[in-house]
């Protein structure tokens, strides 16, 4: 079995790295979608929903970065181009969303498929013993989660 610098089996990574550029893809979309509702949110409460999607954007943002560069770390490249993505994609593309609650109901259907990939990711990365990859997807996990059930408690409101 071949290992890279990291300790870690080279064909093993090569499958995290593989689910990793999956999930990149589907944050670029969910990123996307985000920016589009931040611009596009109407009625009355515009003020608070468009700072959410832009504090929501700006932790996406992070995140991709984050993704691409943990695939770089255990060897591979990250995609990078728009039909990459969208050949990768599972998310909804949510266009010329400007209801309020249409747009959070996005945002946790997004969160939703996020984490099925990410827990994809977080067996496979435990079974490999990649644990970098592993808490990645533990934090991100545990940060998707709090934000679907405050999104959920926000639908519940009325």
């Amino acid at each position: 079995m071949k290992i890279n610098v990291l300790g870690l089996s080279v064909q093993e990574s090569e499958v995290i790295i593989e689910k990793l550029n999956v999930l990149l893809s589907n944050f670029q979309v969910y990123y996307q979608n985000l920016r589009g509702l931040h611009w596009n949110i109407r009625g009355k409460r515009f003020f608070d929903l468009h700072v959410k999607f832009e504090e929501l954007y700006n932790d996406s943002q992070l995140k991709i970065d984050l993704i691409a560069e943990r695939v770089l770390t255990l060897g591979g490249k990250p995609m990078h181009t728009f039909t990459e993505y969208l050949a990768n994609n599972s998310l909804k593309i949510g266009k010329d969303i400007s209801k309020d609650t249409e747009a959070v109901q996005l945002v946790i259907d997004s969160l939703t498929e996020l984490l099925k990939i990410e827990r994809v990711i977080l067996e496979a990365a435990a079974s490999h013993n990649d644990e970098g990859t592993n808490a990645m997807m533990s934090d991100f996990i545990k940060e998707q989660e709090k934000t679907i059930w405050m999104m959920q408690a926000w639908m519940e409101e009325e």
